[in-house]
């Protein structure tokens, strides 16, 4: 039998595919419920009428992590005040796809929506990972010449590995470590530009992060207390 805890730890491995956080970082995760061999889990948004692809990648990733868990037989994962929650919920319950849970209304499947804001993800990562090379006093050809396995130890480092696997823009330790959206080595010439770009990309992802934290914060009346608790 699994536990509370062992379904939010495989949650903490389940993104906000816009934002690049984890479900429970963001407060999204409203209850999780253990019966045996059966796990329940509510998750809420920031806003009713939050984008529906982003929803249901989130509500089928989730079930996905923790139907993946030892002793678990079945998940059901419930999102909450959505326009499309019923939809979705039916959706995600028997394995449909996005397409299936709005027909006649959503054309194709979301890999490559997934793709493209996994990319931006990795170009924020590295931006502040190559920042913090440089004003460490690595200069741009030091860090043309790194490999992945030299970058800093961290969670951003871990995530870009991550990222660049899911990818397949290489993620064996000898592969460059800064690369472009297609998984181009950043050149030294290339760094001052990849870091402009790179930290327009972190910046919005950062504030778009605030704001849905705040949205959510001010929708169900929380707490600084209870917004972190969430």
């Amino acid at each position: 039998m699994t536990t509370v805890a062992a379904v939010l730890g495989a949650l903490d491995g389940v993104r906000d595919p816009e934002l690049d956080q984890t479900l429970p970082e963001l407060g999204f995760v409203t209850d999780v419920a253990v019966d045996g061999s059966d796990v329940a889990v509510r998750l809420r948004l920031p806003t009713y009428f939050c984008a529906p692809n982003f929803a249901f990648l989130m509500v089928a990733d989730a079930r996905r992590a923790v139907e993946a868990l030892s002793g678990v037989d079945s998940a059901r994962v419930a999102l909450e005040d959505h326009f499309t929650a019923d939809e979705i919920n039916a959706a995600v319950g028997r394995d449909a796809r996005f397409a299936e849970a709005f027909p006649g209304e959503a054309e194709g499947e979301l890999d490559d929506l997934r793709a493209l804001f996994r990319r931006k993800a990795l170009t924020a990562r590295q931006g502040r990972l190559c920042d913090a090379l440089l004003a460490a006093g690595r200069t741009p050809e030091q860090i043309a010449a790194m490999l992945l396995s030299e970058l800093p130890p961290g969670p951003d480092a871990d995530r870009c590995r991550e990222l660049r696997a899911d990818l397949g823009l290489g993620a064996a330790g000898d592969a460059p470590a800064f690369v472009t959206g297609d998984g181009s080595a950043v050149t030294a010439a290339d760094v001052p530009r990849f870091l402009r770009f790179a930290r327009l990309v972190a910046r919005s992802l950062e504030g778009n992060a605030s704001l849905c934290r705040g949205l959510l914060k001010t929708r169900y009346e929380l707490t600084d207390h209870e917004e972190v608790a969430a």
